[in-house]
């Protein structure tokens, strides 16, 4: 009786993973196919195959979006930024989770608030700040930007990870005559490493799809992202739907690539870090 409920249970789960798995990889395969249709046949019929494929789809897009330059500024700016997260955040991150007092405590409670505060409602006032340093179409500038967006979301999502850490460890290093500095490098980040490895991850996805930001602050055609490019297709009066659905698969193209090569690290990070502090 135990065992035919367990796997009536175990054939529901799989049912239910099935039915989201077709959800979720729907709009992805249909984006596919228009892709390699011309832009009558998906307005007759969006859901048939295409009578030939349209190779030439991606040809096109990639050259009237510029996507070869507009990929690497996308590539850029993201790496620059993951960076800038990644080693600032550690650092954040250990000193809120080793040090308590009330200072700390504001500063937590600071970064804490920032994450309830709209793009939008500073967007403007820091155009400015840029345009007088004369940092817009900078895609370095723009990678601080990113950078402090989502700081306060890497800082608290790392912090369980050095919250789990026993402190036993820092003080045998200690013990054997190791800094400070080499006890966080040689001891603490190789075990934060999961942590570091998911805000990488998810912070990267963000601004790799990022629209807002990049297109405030990057307006000229040499310096603007994928995304950005990607909304140059779009006709006011007519579209091509082929061309641009191709251009959706080669800028979607690598983001999905790198998190299914890291998506098991990825998801060991993240259970691992939701049981931690």
């Amino acid at each position: 009786m135990n065992q035919n409920l367990g796997r009536g249970t175990l054939l529901v789960a799989y049912f239910i993973l099935a039915v989201a798995a077709v959800i979720a990889l729907f709009p992805l395969s249909l984006m596919v196919i228009s892709s390699l249709k011309k832009s009558a046949e998906i307005v007759a019929n969006p859901l048939a195959l295409p009578s030939t494929l349209q190779w030439t789809n991606f040809a096109r897009a990639w050259t009237d979006a510029q996507l070869g330059r507009s990929l690497l500024n996308s590539a850029e700016t993201t790496g620059f930024a993951v960076i800038l997260i990644c080693s600032t955040c550690s650092l954040a991150a250990y000193a809120l989770a080793r040090r308590t007092g009330r200072r700390l405590r504001w500063v937590s409670a600071y970064f804490l608030g920032t994450t309830t505060l709209p793009i939008q409602l500073y967007l403007f006032p820091l155009y400015f700040g840029f345009a007088h340093l004369g940092l817009i179409d900078n895609v370095f500038a723009l990678s601080f930007i990113y950078t402090a967006v989502y700081s306060p979301f890497a800082i608290f999502l790392l912090r369980t990870y050095f919250l789990a850490i026993p402190k036993e460890l820092e003080e045998a290093a200690v013990i054997d005559g190791a800094s400070r500095w080499q006890v966080f490098r040689s001891v603490l980040l190789p075990l934060a490493s999961p942590g570091i490895l998911t805000v990488a991850l998810i912070s990267g996805l963000n601004i790799w799809n990022e629209f807002l930001i990049s297109s405030t602050f990057l307006q000229s055609h040499d310096q603007q992202t994928a995304v950005v490019r990607f909304y140059t297709l779009g006709g006011q009066y007519s579209s091509d739907w082929g061309e641009i659905m191709a251009a959706a698969i080669l800028i979607v193209a690598p983001a999905v690539g790198f998190f299914l090569l890291m998506q098991r690290r990825f998801i060991q990070g993240m259970a691992s870090g939701s049981v931690k502090g």
